[in-house]
């Protein structure tokens, strides 16, 4: 009998407009790894002048505090250029645990009964494409967008300060050591 490695597949990004409504599906664990991406696709819709966001967590087992932070960033620079709506939507338990557990159900709508946008969520599973949001991040990029993830989550409260303290102290160890050679 052969060993079959425990390969975790690879976390998908699907995204469109329905409508006015920009609509970001996580198909897969909402990590470091792609929140990145996630963060550079919602930059470019809130530039073009978004108002209402939707992350759609219906295939999203569940979320690092990057990613979470990620989501923390749009709701908050979208609440700061004069507000619209951020919406989570079909977030498992687990999921809706850490978002309560951040305090980030203050900074965005949760809907955990899953009563908004009725219709554009039947729009959305016919609708919905790959958005081509891809591309790899450097090590240096990908390790300062991770420790602003987490200065994000921190300015929400003193209990999320003291949580990620550490983490942000090594990730602000880290951007500034000069990168090391390849051997």
């Amino acid at each position: 009998m052969t060993a079959v490695p425990n390969v975790t597949p690879p976390t998908t990004i699907l995204a469109g407009w329905i409508g006015k409504v920009f609509w970001l599906r996580v198909e897969g664990k909402g990590t470091f790894q792609c929140s990145l991406q996630v963060k550079r696709a919602f930059q470019a819709v809130l530039k073009s002048g978004a108002r209402d966001l939707v992350v759609d967590l219906e295939r999203c087992p569940v979320m690092d505090s990057t990613f979470l932070g990620t989501l923390t960033y749009a709701a908050v620079t979208l609440r700061n250029s004069g507000g619209g709506s951020f919406s989570i939507l079909n977030a498992n338990p687990r999921n809706l645990q850490l978002l309560a557990d951040l305090g980030l159900n203050h900074v965005m709508q949760v809907d955990a009964e899953g009563t908004i946008w009725p219709e554009e969520r039947l729009i959305a599973c016919r609708m919905l494409d790959s958005c081509g949001v891809t591309g790899d991040a450097g090590r240096q990029e990908q390790a300062q967008h991770v420790l602003e993830a987490h200065q994000t989550l921190s300015e929400l409260s003193s209990t999320n300060q003291q949580r990620f303290r550490d983490v942000i102290h090594f990730l602000e160890q880290e951007i500034q050591e000069p990168p090391r050679p390849a051997p």
